[in-house]
């Protein structure tokens, strides 16, 4: 009887994520039709039926981040949502669609698709060109080196950032770089009447006010969106892996070890260590004993007592197999996690990079020679390998593996001193270049 409520549970459960599937095609379209809808309705409400402009003068500042926020979110969910409507069609074919008419689902006809899709491609396409440039905008300010412009990685993404003073620009990234004669590496004035005269064109200059607080937003912005990304990095793994294990793959671990009869020690490490625990409460059994000066245990109530124990030592062993066997599976999903959040969020790590790049630029040379000796003495130093085996240790309990010594003393040998040798030529090749008093700190610190 339960297992007939139990299969038709299943069949029913089945059924419904069937017809969900059937029906993704005209959902993906109607969501993507609503969030045209609702771009459409503020530009009416708002902008006189115009196009949503961020930087137009109709609105304060903070308004206008309320709308841009709204659009792009709006851009995202109909974008998202038409990719969905493609896929879905291209993997539904005629039978699932006579299967979806004999489960009693119509589909839009093909005129109505077509006005809705028209409408979608008519409201998001004045937002081609730049939707981008409102997600990935300039948000960053110059750091202490004066740059005009930071490229990412990315060649799609060009952040630029406003420098002051604007008159006088320092490179043009348009053009390409040209060799350098004498008269530019010296130049006629010292470098100080340059940077005098620059600063007071600043000072003389009437928006210099404005640009500045334009750039202190800029760099408000930027701290806000490194941050909520740092923490949604860390986050979004954990508790996909929380939730993987919990719900996921946690109920199917259980169900499968306890109803077959599985082993209950997954390596060696974890019956040795059961067997010390046991010899180790027959000993403490005999010395409570021994203390109370009560009559010796027979022979049968200590056979209980250990069968008690032993019985408790193989639940808590049960568990901790099945806990690292989840942990295996529950790892796999956060790194999915962890990898599709770096996939659509490009913008974010463009912003981010810069975020790191104006912290280093911003630290004292003697600051910068700090961080450099902690991270080295903490990752090659020569208290570095005690670190690693307790890590590898960690790691491989975390997993249920046997902890394998010789792999541990290799790991330890060759990882930390390669760690070194690529830090070393980052400290030479870079760091020289970049800044060469933080090199001449570093090396003074370390004698």
């Amino acid at each position: 009887m339960k297992n007939s409520v139990f299969s038709q549970k299943i069949y029913s459960f089945l059924l419904a994520a069937y017809r969900w599937y059937l029906q993704t095609p005209e959902r993906s379209l109607h969501e993507a039709y609503d969030a045209a809808l609702k771009i459409q309705a503020i530009e009416d409400k708002h902008f006189n039926g115009n196009k949503i402009d961020i930087d137009s003068a109709m609105y304060s500042n903070s308004v206008m981040d309320y709308f841009e926020s709204d659009l792009n979110k709006l851009l995202k969910i109909a974008r998202m949502r038409l990719t969905e409507f493609r896929g879905s069609r291209w993997f539904l074919n005629e039978e699932n669609q006579k299967a979806a008419q004999k489960a009693g689902i119509e589909y839009l006809s093909p005129s109505l698709v077509l006005e809705k899709l028209n409408y979608i491609d008519q409201v998001i396409s004045k937002y081609t060109t730049s939707s981008d440039q409102t997600t990935s905008k300039a948000l960053v300010v110059k750091p202490p080196i004066p740059v005009n412009s930071v490229i990412s990685d990315d060649k799609s993404l060009l952040v630029k950032t406003p420098t002051l003073p604007p008159k006088i620009p320092n490179q043009d990234l348009n053009n390409k770089p040209r060799a350098k004669s004498k008269t530019d590496t010296t130049g006629v004035l010292p470098r100080s009447i340059l940077s005098t005269i620059s600063r007071l064109q600043v000072e003389l200059d009437p928006n210099s006010e404005q640009e500045v607080i334009q750039s202190f937003r800029q760099t408000q912005k930027r701290t806000i969106i490194s941050l909520r990304f740092i923490l949604l990095l860390i986050i979004v793994p954990l508790l996909t892996h929380q939730i993987a294990k919990a719900f996921v793959v946690g109920p199917i671990i259980e169900r499968f070890r306890s109803t077959q009869e599985m082993q209950i020690f997954l390596n060696s490490e974890m019956e040795e260590e059961a067997l010390v625990e046991l010899q180790r409460f027959e000993e403490k059994l005999k010395f409570e004993n021994l203390i109370v000066k009560a009559p010796p245990l027979l022979p049968e109530q200590m056979e209980t007592e250990m069968k008690n124990k032993a019985k408790e030592l193989a639940e808590e062993f049960r568990h901790e197999s099945s806990g690292a066997i989840k942990n295996v599976f529950a790892d796999m999903f956060s790194v999915v996690a962890f990898i599709w959040l770096l996939l659509v969020s490009k913008s974010s790590i463009a912003v981010l990079k810069d975020f790191f790049d104006n912290i280093v630029y911003g630290l004292s040379d003697s600051a910068k020679a700090f961080i450099i000796i902690l991270f080295t003495d903490i990752f090659v130093g020569f208290h570095s390998p005690h670190g690693w085996e307790v890590l590898l240790e960690g790691v491989s309990r975390h997993w249920g593996l046997p902890a394998n010594r010789d792999f541990i003393f290799l790991f330890i040998a060759t990882f930390p001193v390669i760690l070194d040798t690529i830090f070393k030529y980052w400290i030479f090749r870079y760091l020289n270049r970049i800044s060469p008093s933080a090199v001449a700190t570093y090396r003074n610190m370390n004698e």
